[in-house]
């Protein structure tokens, strides 16, 4: 049985979700110590605990000490299991990184299946519906899959409430993947989602992106939903290349003035756009395991993040040194994983 150090380099959740999601492909026992040992609240929370009982449901999985706040998990998988699954994560909790967790087993399944997952859709800490519509699933499907997610009700913080479908027809074996040009840009466009909140917040943070990046009315687009339980605040940015969709998301929050909230993501876009890379730092770390999986695939991207360096780690205990970084200059990196 693998024994992993949850409380390991970034010490976060996705150590634990990493180490599931694997377990599931490579049918590799694992225990896990120290989760999340260095946090504010450590251990298992809810939305961890949801990603270990969708794990264990799908797997078929004998699992030891899921129980909110331990820092302990025995996680022993059993085969795949295709189906239409139901998933409550009871909090705001992320179903993205949910979602993430459970995907790549599912992707490589005998038989198609449907999730849906009831939480947060939009968390400042986890990857937007946006951000997995726009940047991460087309490149999933580019790979063999054929996935598909469609939002019924978005879900903020604290209360969540929202609900996210999606349908799953796996492949046999995931096809290599070589990302190193990101191309022309097609277009440049801003999205703002507001939820309970003024107009006029959206209007400023749209004045501000036009300004910013020169952009015309027709790539701004505004969103009122007051069918939520919270208040929210998403300001989007999305880069659309040749061979590559980006997004990049701010959060407004309560003291923080609109322009502030737009110019935070307008500076994630301008890096992205100033460095000639086509995988940005957040979705090079969403595209790791996929493509030790795969094996034989590359991309190129910013200086990797100590998340992204603790999510190889967890991978090499799985499977060996399979991944290599390579850096190419001051400001580009290649992330490639052998056959």
């Amino acid at each position: 049985m693998l024994n992993i150090d949850g409380s390991q380099g970034e010490g976060g959740g996705q150590i634990l979700r990493t180490a599931l999601a694997l377990s599931m492909c490579l049918g590799r026992p694992f225990r896990i110590h120290s989760i999340r040992a260095n946090r504010r609240r450590p251990g298992l929370q809810y939305q961890h605990l949801a990603a270990v009982k969708a794990a264990a449901i799908i797997s078929q999985a004998n699992v030891e000490g899921a129980a909110k706040d331990s820092q302990t998990l025995i996680f022993k998988p059993g085969p795949i299991t295709a189906g239409n699954f139901q998933f409550d994560i009871g909090t705001a909790g992320s179903t993205s990184l949910v979602l993430q967790t459970i995907l790549p087993a599912l992707i490589l399944a005998s038989a198609s299946s449907s999730v849906v997952l009831e939480g947060g859709t939009h968390n400042p800490m986890a990857p937007t519906f946006e951000f997995l519509n726009y940047a991460f699933l087309p490149l999933v499907n580019q790979m063999g899959a054929n996935v598909d997610a469609s939002l019924h009700r978005r879900g903020f913080t604290p209360q969540g409430g929202g609900l996210l479908h999606v349908s799953i027809k796996p492949t046999t074996q995931l096809q290599s993947f070589d990302l190193r040009q990101r191309g022309n840009i097609i277009q440049r466009r801003a999205e703002v989602i507001l939820a309970n909140l003024p107009s006029h917040i959206a209007q400023r943070e749209l004045d501000v992106i036009r300004h910013r990046l020169s952009l015309t009315n027709e790539c701004l687009y505004s969103i009122i939903d007051n069918n939520t339980q919270d208040v929210g605040n998403v300001v989007s940015i999305i880069i659309e290349s040749e061979n590559v969709t980006e997004c990049f998301t701010a959060f407004g929050k309560k003291g923080l003035p609109a322009e502030r909230v737009a110019e935070q993501v307008v500076t994630m876009a301008q890096t992205y756009l100033n460095v000639d890379v086509p995988i940005g730092v957040h979705l090079a770390d969403q595209l790791l395991l996929l493509i030790a999986l795969a094996g034989d695939s590359r991309f190129i991207t910013m200086q990797p993040s100590l998340h992204t360096r603790t999510n190889l780690a967890v991978i090499e205990t799985f499977m060996g040194s399979v991944m290599t970084i390579q850096q190419i200059d001051d400001n580009r990196w290649e992330i490639y994983s052998k056959g």
